[in-house]
């Protein structure tokens, strides 16, 4: 019996892996035009809520490097391998690009704007979305079924909390998680340079506006 048309497995061409190249240069041009709004704007906000605005935004920053490290812990070494259910992945599919957003939501709200937040934030999910859905075209390829079951449970980035799970003990892949480090350490960068900006914005050292 021959292979239906609508059967992925039918089509001469296989979804191949995502380069992660391509992610991360998106991520760099939207920052890259971003630059003037972070450099030539201050915040609004009068000093006892921007105090509160930024202490939020610094536990997102910390919490998105401490959240990278919890998900590598249990993909790194299986990505591509297999479907990964437990720990983060458990909560949503794609916990890393869930991390890499709360990072940048970090920032925006260390800089005490709304308005910040919400463009970098906006801007991270959206082009994260798109890449998870590519990912997302080659798991389905590669597990079939079995990914199709894990993702009618598990939403794709916005997390779940009440579907946890995990097992007792965790395989780690220290190359792997050696590897994260660096990707850690540029949401770590984030503290020095809204520090900086503050700096330079207090001492009026920098023309801008404000904004909310």
């Amino acid at each position: 019996r021959g292979k239906q048309s609508g059967d992925p497995m039918s089509s001469p061409t296989r979804a191949t892996p995502v380069n992660q190249a391509i992610r991360v240069n998106f991520l760099r041009l939207a920052f890259l035009l971003a630059v003037p709004l972070l450099v030539f704007t201050h915040s609004a906000w009068p000093a006892p809520v921007f105090e509160i605005i930024e202490i939020l935004g610094l536990t997102l920053v910390i919490a998105a490097v401490l959240g990278r490290f919890w998900a590598i812990l249990y993909i790194g070494g299986h990505k591509n391998r297999t479907v990964m259910r437990d720990g983060p992945y458990s909560v949503c599919r794609h916990p890393l690009y869930l991390f890499s957003t709360l990072g940048v939501v970090g920032l925006g709200l260390m800089l005490g704007s709304i308005v910040i937040t919400a463009l970098l934030g906006g801007m991270t999910f959206a082009i994260l979305s798109a890449t998870a859905r590519k990912e997302e075209a080659f798991l389905r390829g590669q597990f079939g079924p079995a990914y199709d079951d894990y993702a009618a449970g598990v939403s794709m980035i916005l997390p779940r909390l009440s579907g946890f799970r995990t097992e007792d003990t965790v395989t780690v892949s220290v190359p792997h998680l050696r590897r994260n480090l660096m990707d850690a350490l540029v949401f770590l960068t984030f503290i020095p340079l809204a520090d900086a900006l503050e700096f330079l914005n207090e001492n009026r050292m920098l023309p801008g506006i404000a904004i909310w």
